[in-house]
C-alpha cells in the first residue's frame, strides 16, 4: 500500500498538522507544470490536455532523458480503477505517435518551442529521432488509491507494464498549505519496465531475457572510457534516472558495454554492488587504494555533487573480460541500443547483439 503519512509540528507538545484537500485538481496540474520536480527532477513537460482524436485528453505528457514518454493522468474526480483504465485506453493511441507529431504537441505546449532544441537545453545531449517514443509508461497522479486499483496495477507491472501511481496529501498550517507524495513502486522499477517494455508491433520480437545485461557509459565531460578500462569500473550519476539502474547488477552478472554513438566497446563480470563516489576505492599503480575522486582527475564524475544521495556518481566494480579503446568500438546495424544505464533487454535484436559481440570478443567468457 502507498505510504501515508502525518506531519507534526516540533515542540515540547508535538502538535499533528490537519489533513486538507487542494481547492482544486487544476491546480495540482497547475503545479507540476510549474515545477515537474514534484514529480520527477529527470522530465520534461511536452504537452498539457493532449486532445487524443478519440474524446479524450492526456491531462501531462513528459519526455524521460532516454526520449521515451511518460503519459501522466490526475484522478480529476474518477474512481481510481476508471482512471487506470483510461490511462491504458491513452497509452495505446502515444505509443504510436511520430516524431513530428510530438514536436507538434511541444511546439503547441510551449507557445511556438522546439522540441529538438528544448531537449538538448534540457537534459545535455541530442534528441536521437530514432528512439523518440520507442517506450513510455504511465503515471497516474491521485489522493489515494483503493485495493482493486493498486491489485491491477500490480498485475500489469509483473507482466512488465510499466505504470506507477503517486499519491499526494495536503496539510494545513498557519502560513498555507503543504503538500507531500508518495510512490507506490520506485520510480526506477517502473523506469526499468518502460526500457524493456514496448507495446503493440514494437513488441512483436519480445522474447525471454538472456540473461545478459547491456550498460550504456556515457563517455564525455562526466567520465572517460579509458578511466573505466584501467581502473575496472562502469558508473553513472547526475540523477537517480541515470544511477538507479545499476542496481540492476549484482556480483557475477555478465555485462555488455555500449557508449553512445560509438559502439560496443567491453564485456566484463560485476565483482560488487553500486558504491557511492564517496566511498569507492581503487588501486593506483603502486597497489595501493586511493578514493576514486582523488585518482581520477581529467573528468568531472559528478564530483561536485558528492554529498547528494541523489545525484553523485555511483561505481560498479568490474572485471573486464575485454575491452577496447574507443577508436575500436564496435558498431554494426541491427545491434541493440538503449540511453538508460543498465537494462535487461527482451528483444530478439539483443540476441543477435550477444551472438555477433561473442564472436567479435572471443575472450567474453574467459578471466584473466
Amino acid at each position: 500500500m502507498p505510504i501515508r503519512h502525518s506531519i507534526w509540528k516540533v515542540g515540547k507538545r508535538p502538535a499533528a498538522l490537519r489533513e486538507a484537500a487542494l481547492p482544486s485538481e487544476a491546480l495540482l496540474e497547475d503545479m507540476i507544470v510549474a515545477e515537474p520536480a514534484m514529480l520527477s527532477d529527470q522530465w520534461m513537460i511536452i504537452g498539457r490536455q493532449v486532445n487524443t482524436g478519440f474524446g479524450g485528453r492526456i491531462d501531462l505528457l513528459a519526455l524521460a532523458p532516454d526520449a521515451s514518454l511518460v503519459l501522466i493522468e490526475l484522478k480529476r474526480g474518477k474512481t481510481p480503477r476508471e482512471v487506470v483504465a483510461q490511462a491504458i485506453d491513452y497509452a495505446s493511441w502515444a505509443e504510436d505517435l511520430d516524431g513530428d507529431e510530438i514536436s507538434r504537441i511541444y511546439t503547441q505546449f510551449s507557445s511556438g518551442g522546439n522540441l529538438t532544441e528544448a531537449f538538448r537545453a534540457r537534459f545535455g545531449q541530442p534528441l536521437d529521432e530514432d528512439v523518440l517514443n520507442e517506450s513510455h509508461q504511465i503515471v497516474i497522479v491521485a489522493s489515494h488509491l483503493d485495493p482493486s486499483s493498486e491489485r491491477i496495477v500490480d498485475y500489469l507491472n509483473k507482466r512488465d507494464i510499466p505504470i506507477n501511481v503517486l499519491c499526494f496529501q495536503v496539510f494545513e498550517t498557519e502560513g498555507g498549505q503543504l503538500l507531500s507524495r508518495s510512490w507506490l513502486l520506485d520510480p526506477v522499477e517502473t523506469q526499468v519496465a518502460a526500457s524493456v517494455s514496448s507495446g503493440g508491433t514494437k513488441s512483436a520480437d519480445r522474447e525471454p531475457w538472456n540473461g545478459e545485461y547491456y550498460v550504456n557509459f556515457g563517455e564525455g565531460e562526466s567520465r572517460s572510457w579509458e578511466d573505466a578500462r584501467r581502473y575496472g569500473f562502469v558508473s553513472a550519476g547526475g540523477g537517480s534516472w541515470y544511477s538507479g539502474t545499476l542496481n540492476l547488477l549484482h556480483e557475477g552478472d555478465r555485462i555488455w558495454v555500449r557508449v553512445p554513438k560509438r559502439g560496443y566497446v567491453g564485456v566484463g563480470r560485476v565483482t560488487g554492488a553500486p558504491v557511492a563516489a564517496g566511498d569507492f576505492r581503487v588501486g593506483d599503480s603502486a597497489g595501493a587504494m586511493r578514493p576514486v575522486l582523488e585518482a581520477l582527475t581529467e573528468r568531472s564524475y559528478h564530483r561536485a555533487l558528492a554529498d547528494d544521495p541523489e545525484r553523485t556518481e555511483y561505481f560498479v566494480p568490474v572485471e573486464w573480460l575485454r575491452t577496447v579503446p574507443l577508436s575500436d568500438a564496435v558498431d554494426e546495424v541491427g545491434m541493440f541500443g538503449n540511453q538508460n544505464t543498465v537494462c535487461a533487454p527482451k528483444k530478439a535484436k539483443w540476441r543477435h547483439t550477444i551472438e555477433r559481440l561473442k564472436a567479435i570478443f572471443p575472450e567474453w567468457d574467459h578471466r584473466t
